[in-house]
């Protein structure tokens, strides 16, 4: 079991008083004078150290019975990077419930899915977390409703079951205990004119840790774009969404201190997992400054890292998607990929509706891409046997790839296909599965950018002085990449 921040008063203290915004999501303070709990850098006066006591989440501040300060908006943080950078059962079932598993299958299929017992799964999480999952799950719910009540006019009724509640009377006694406001009252705080006319669609700001750079995070996703899938569109990434209930598009753009962020759905059940998609896509969780911190101290790495401070890893919305795409830009150019994935999508992609008329399906999933007929892909006979072998355990479920994914067991499954070696593996790890330290030593633009840098030359000594960059290569990488002049490394104009 790890031990969490919140357990070191001291540091905590030190966080609250200095009003330390890196540790927004790290832990919250809750208030024993006043009952509110709030974020580290909460703008008010800091209370006393004696009437501050810490927990992990959102969820344990609220079991506790503290309602959420409505200054600093506690629930709006980041949430805590200790669930990305970590692949144990608690990191796990964290990721499954901000991607709304215990609302669809109830925790016992959140115990299933991470192949423990229920009893098992609710003793962690409350360990460390100070809540089980259902809490966890009631904190994400309640964060949802707000969201929706200051963001739409839909009827509160609406609301109450777009958020996941099964009674409009749990949802008015939930958003009162939380915020210490009727949904009425909080909608009646909302500014007016805020909320959008087009139904359907929500508009909202993504929080991040600074320092954040947008040039190779942007950069890359649109120069990967698939065509009808993806596009870069008036200063914003947008894609399409294939969600539990529906589908929708995400418009994405990039700002000085959030990510705005615009969801189009079909159903607005999906709204958190959505949100939470996004989140993973863009590596908003990361702690930016502790892995600069540790790449600085290599003296090739400390001028790059100066130079542009916190990058993030373009990460996906579909870990199985992204294998897809893998196996299609193995040995072959950024523009070929893209031809061949629009290509499928053509053919085997759900078309949708776009209000604003540039995308038009849904990515293929495994099931219809395993139905294609192999001798209609156009690539080489070995990679078509890559491909139909990947799809075909994808689709009947032998190899499932997604948040909950042990990173270890699947990079063994992985290379157990015909066709994947290292650099397929590594590059679903850092993309999909989101390990922080995958390292591509045999890419060629890391190659080149290690040459260039007088870093060793070949993959095994590329290997050996990389391990001091530990656990964040997948960053180094980023910054490696960086050195190139290839259109993923820069803000599209």
């Amino acid at each position: 079991m790890q031990t969490g921040m919140h357990t070191d008063t001291e540091r905590c203290v030190r966080a609250v008083q200095s009003k330390d915004a890196r540790f927004d999501g790290w832990f919250f303070t809750a208030v024993l004078t006043t009952g509110i709990y709030c974020r580290p850098s909460c703008p008010v006066v800091p209370p006393k150290p004696e009437n501050m006591v810490f927990h992990p989440s959102a969820a344990a501040c609220q079991q506790a019975g503290f309602r959420a300060c409505k200054r600093c908006r506690p629930d709006t943080t980041p949430g805590s990077p200790e669930w990305n950078q970590r692949a144990d059962a608690v990191a796990r079932a964290m990721r499954l419930i901000a991607d709304g598993v215990v609302d669809r299958e109830g925790v016992p299929g959140l115990a299933a899915r991470l192949g423990y017992s229920t009893r098992q799964i609710e003793r962690q999480l409350l360990a460390e977390l100070g809540a089980g999952p259902l809490a966890l799950a009631r904190a994400q719910r309640a964060q949802t409703a707000r969201l929706l009540i200051e963001t739409t006019a839909l009827p509160m009724a609406e609301i109450a079951f777009a958020a996941g509640f099964a009674s409009i009377r749990t949802f008015n006694d939930t958003v009162r205990e939380v915020y210490a406001l009727t949904p009425s009252e909080l909608r009646g705080r909302t500014p007016r004119g805020t909320a959008p006319a087009t139904p359907g669609a929500i508009s909202l700001r993504l929080p991040f840790r600074a320092p954040l750079n947008p040039d190779n995070l942007f950069g890359h996703l649109a120069a990967t774009a698939v065509p009808g899938v993806e596009e870069w569109r008036a200063g914003a990434y947008r894609r399409t969404l294939r969600l539990p209930y529906g589908h929708g598009v995400a418009a994405l753009t990039p700002k000085p201190d959030h990510i705005a962020c615009r969801l189009t759905l079909t159903d607005l059940r999906d709204l958190p997992v959505a949100i939470s998609r996004c989140r993973r896509l863009l590596d908003l969780d990361a702690d930016p400054v502790a892995v600069d911190d540790r790449l600085r101290t290599d003296p090739v790495l400390a001028p790059l890292v100066d130079k542009a401070p916190g990058r993030r890893v373009p990460r996906t919305v579909d870990e199985a998607e992204f294998a897809v795409r893998a196996v299609l830009g193995q040995q072959v150019s950024t523009a070929a990929a893209r031809t061949h994935a629009a290509r499928l999508v053509t053919a085997h992609g759900e078309r949708i509706d776009d209000p604003e008329g540039g995308l038009t399906h849904l990515f293929p999933t495994p099931d219809a891409l395993a139905a294609a007929d192999p001798q209609s892909l156009a690539m080489p006979r070995t990679r078509r046997t890559t491909f139909t072998t990947l799809v075909r355990e994808l689709a009947d479920g032998s190899l499932r790839l997604g948040v909950e994914s042990d990173w270890a067991q699947t990079r063994a499954r992985l290379l157990a296909l015909p066709g994947f070696g290292p650099w397929t593996v590594d590059v679903i790890a850092m993309r999909a599965l989101g390990d922080p330290d995958a390292f591509l030593p045999t890419d060629l633009g890391i190659r080149r950018a290690a040459r260039d840098l007088g870093l060793p030359a070949t993959p095994a000594a590329l290997t050996a002085r990389a391990a001091a960059w530990r656990p964040w290569r997948a960053y180094a990488v980023q910054y490696l990449w960086a050195t190139d002049n290839h259109p993923i490394n820069f803000l599209p104009v």
